[in-house]
């Protein structure tokens, strides 16, 4: 049994009066400790699932399953306690008058976790910063730093499952590199699952073992990574999108 199930998953927004069917039957399983990618332009519905798992946005069909069990509404503490999820923007993620250790403490405090101090710098360890970095505030931090600390918040209690919607898109390039490979190592030392949301294929090849390709809220096409690799796409969408990938770096 794997540990995701998405199951004929369907969201629908209401704008301005008019109905927005922003993700249509999309089904894909993710098994435990593996990286799943999600990819394709914007507006093709990729971070509405992230958001539909986290219950976050609506969902108007279909089931989502972790270990083999529907997820209640609300979400509820044992949902936060499995799984966790790290935004694209850090400073927008990070409450601007909280300081590092706040932030850091809040979910042990909320979940009624004790021994904050040692987790709290343990945390900041694992993800390459100073101790001494609790008490700084998120505009005395670099992008990349601020990530390392979204992505020490949303370890904290020791999830399962890592939703990633675009992680490093808003950082330098040169700070990309180093977040990836950051996440990388988490996930092998913790044996953690991830899916991981990016519009940048190279990301997805780097990251993930299996990707699903997206278009207008709909599954377009899923893909191993060595089928990603070799470029052994079948549908002219998802060639399309390797293509423009592929330039973006030639030009890079």
């Amino acid at each position: 049994m794997a540990l995701i199930e998405i199951e004929n998953l369907s969201v629908t927004f209401t704008t301005a009066g008019r109905k927005v069917r922003a993700v249509q039957d999309v089904s894909f399983k993710v098994e435990a400790q593996q990286s799943f990618g999600l990819v394709g332009e914007s507006g093709s519905g990729k971070s509405t699932i992230l958001r539909a798992i986290c219950g976050m946005a609506p969902i108007t069909g279909g089931q989502i399953r972790i270990d083999g069990k529907p997820l209640p509404t609300p979400r509820g503490r044992a949902f936060a306690a499995q799984v966790q999820m790290v935004f694209q923007d850090p400073y927008a993620s990070l409450h601007p008058r909280h300081t590092v250790d706040r932030v850091l403490s809040e979910p042990l405090a909320i979940h009624g976790q004790g021994g904050s101090d040692a987790k709290i710098e343990q945390a900041l360890i694992d993800v390459g910063l100073p101790p001494a970095f609790r008490f700084r505030y998120p505009h005395q931090l670099s992008g990349g730093q601020r990530q390392r600390v979204a992505i020490a918040r949303a370890l904290m209690l020791q999830p399962q499952i890592l939703l990633l919607d675009e992680p490093t898109s808003a950082l330098d390039a040169s700070v990309q590199a180093e977040t990836l490979n950051l996440l990388s190592r988490l996930r092998a030392e913790r044996g953690l699952t991830f899916v991981m949301v990016s519009h940048d294929l190279a990301v997805i090849d780097h990251m993930c073992d299996r990707v699903l390709v997206m278009q207008n809220g709909q599954a377009v096409e899923e893909l191993s990574r060595e089928a990603l690799a070799s470029a052994a796409m079948t549908t002219p969408y998802a060639r399309a999108l390797f293509a423009a990938s592929a330039d973006r770096m030639l030009e890079g």
